[in-house]
Order: C-alpha cells, then sequence, then structure tokens
C-alpha cells in the first residue's frame, strides 16, 4: 500500500473512517490475502500512521532548517535553533534583535489544500505563557525549497485543541485541521526584524497557498 500510488492511500484518515468506506482496490487485495474488511481495515491505519509519521518527520526537519536558513540571511540580530539543542523549549527557532524576539514553532508541509499540524501539550501551554510565541507553518516544494510561509493566529489554535473533561484524563498531543483562509501570510513577530532586503514571503507580501 504505501509504495503503491494509489491516489486515496495519502489521505486514507480522512477518506476512511470505518471499514466499509474501504475503497474495492484495497478490499480485492484484502481478499487476495485472505483478509476480512476489519482486518484490512486495521493493517491501512497501521500503514499509514507509519507512513505519515517517517514522512512529518522528515519533511518537518527539513522545513526547520529551510526557514532557519532563510531568516539567518534575512533578520537582524541573533538566530538560533533551539529545537536542535531541546525539545523542552515549546519552540523551534529563536529570533532576537534590539527591541523584539519571536519564539517559532515550525510546521512543514508540501500539500496544497490540505494543512494538518500536530501539536504537543508543551507547546500548546509554552504559547498560552509566553507573548512572542508563534505558530509557523512553511510550505515546500517537493525539492525543499520554501515557497510559502503563513502564521496561525493563537486564538485560533486555543479554540481548537481539545479540553481535558477530568483530572484523570489529559491530552499530550492533538492534530489540527487548519482551513486554508486561517493563516496569515509571512511571520508577523519576525518582520521588525527584517532587513531591507528580505524576501517578500517572510513579510507576508506573497500568498501562503495550504
Amino acid at each position: 500500500m504505501a509504495h503503491s500510488g494509489v491516489p486515496w492511500f495519502r489521505d486514507a484518515d480522512l477518506l476512511i473512517r470505518r471499514p466499509d468506506e474501504l475503497p474495492e482496490d484495497a478490499l480485492r487485495a484484502a481478499e487476495a490475502l485472505g483478509l476480512a474488511p476489519d482486518e484490512a481495515y486495521a493493517q491501512v491505519g497501521t500503514v499509514w500512521g507509519k507512513v505519515d509519521t517517517e514522512e512529518r518527520s522528515r519533511i518537518g526537519s527539513a522545513g526547520e532548517l529551510a526557514l532557519l536558513e532563510l531568516l539567518s540571511e534575512s533578520a537582524e540580530g541573533k538566530v538560533e535553533h533551539v529545537a536542535a539543542w531541546s525539545d523542552g523549549y515549546g519552540y523551534d527557532i529563536f529570533v532576537d534583535a534590539y527591541q523584539h524576539s519571536a519564539h517559532l514553532e515550525v510546521k512543514t508541509t508540501v500539500r496544497v489544500g490540505r494543512l494538518t499540524i500536530y501539536i504537543s501539550r508543551n507547546e500548546y501551554e509554552t504559547m498560552l505563557r509566553d507573548p512572542a510565541w508563534e505558530l509557523v507553518t512553511v510550505r515546500l516544494t517537493p525539492e525543499l525549497k520554501i515557497t510559502g510561509v503563513a502564521a496561525v493566529p493563537r486564538d485560533w489554535i486555543a479554540r481548537h485543541v481539545p479540553s481535558d473533561r477530568t483530572a484523570r484524563g489529559r491530552w499530550e498531543s492533538c492534530r489540527l485541521e487548519v482551513p486554508p483562509e486561517v493563516p496569515v501570510p509571512g511571520i508577523p513577530s519576525v518582520v521588525p526584524m527584517l532587513t531591507e532586503t528580505a524576501p517578500d514571503v517572510l513579510r507576508g507580501q506573497l500568498v501562503h497557498q495550504v
């Protein structure tokens, strides 16, 4: 499945919510392997989850490094990749110049038309207490070059994360599907620190497609 190129597999998490939603090609493959629809559904979920995790790690690292390089060339002051030292900060990149600073949590995609982000409890609680925190989405080309940058407003994030229903239950990570109209082009918190020659994509003067 992972390497078959079938168009539905990439969005299997949205398209296939129950065994009776399995596509015909998946059902035929399951029958050939002697699997019942319930077993086939479980296998699709397992394989998709493994592929998605590996791809998110690869794309996420590429996005952080690409944005780090762009900011190092475009922002005045200090730019540091704090996620390279520890994941405990609650953000990935630190930018500081004069009277301004920004703590950027970076989420990356190569998709157009769908933006799915995963946010940890630590990242969310950092957002709540840190006014310099900003969630930045980076869109890369298949060749891993930056083609769009945008920020997701913190009030939108706060409205859509889960709630802890009791003291005995606590969410630690959640997935958010961000509508295309939500991200704000550019990185607002970084604009005051940009040099005159900084690219328009950081200033929000190019549209970020998701």
